[in-house]
């Protein structure tokens, strides 16, 4: 608190990306370490040792650091980038996801099926609305997600949404205000930039 007792704003946090040059707040960045093989990893969770190396969380982005050397020039070692570097952090973002999902399941915060996502967002409980990038158009469009940044993925497939529901193939998908919500919301984020829909 400030004097006078009033609340003082804090940012959020800001990092610069080693591709773009642009400083831009953490949630749309991707943090990565260099482990002790030398190999560069994605640190999803922000919390690995070593020094932080931040790439926007997009493929041109991604590509450019991968191809123009520029994590080694960061780590001010040489380092390896693995193969298809873009695509594979993509996936590793959708899987952090999906098991972010499940968590939410398992905590009855994230549901599955038309009707039910239908009546949480009448309900105004939705904080994130998920639809299969390979979907029936027609039937995604009778949903209308949440008002907000963030608010919605089409970036995951019928069969990754089915994987946090333990079902084969999962259309739409909602997940309700919370903890859970925030950390999903993040990973969101990033994946929209990695696999637009």
């Amino acid at each position: 608190m400030t004097r006078g007792g009033r609340h003082m704003k804090r940012e959020a946090p800001e990092r610069r990306c080693i591709a773009t040059g642009e400083t831009a707040p953490k949630a749309g960045l991707i943090r990565f370490v260099v482990g002790p093989d030398n190999t560069i990893a994605p640190d999803l969770a922000e919390k690995l040792p070593g020094r932080g190396i931040w790439v926007s969380s997009t493929v041109p982005a991604l590509e450019k650091a991968a191809n123009k050397g520029l994590f080694s020039r960061a780590a001010k070692a040489t380092v390896t980038v693995p193969a298809n570097f873009a695509d594979w952090v993509g996936d590793l973002v959708a899987k952090r996801l999906v098991e972010s999902l499940s968590i939410g399941r398992k905590a009855g915060a994230a549901i599955a099926g038309f009707e039910k996502v239908k009546s949480l967002l009448m309900q105004e409980e939705t904080a994130i609305l998920f639809q299969a990038r390979d979907g029936s158009d027609g039937q995604k469009r009778k949903l209308r997600s949440p008002v907000g940044a963030d608010t919605f993925c089409g970036c995951l497939t019928a069969e990754e949404l089915g994987l946090a529901f333990g079902r084969d193939r999962v259309i739409h998908a909602a997940i309700k205000f919370g903890g859970i919500a925030d950390l999903c919301g993040r990973d969101v984020a990033r994946l929209s930039g990695l696999r637009p829909s």
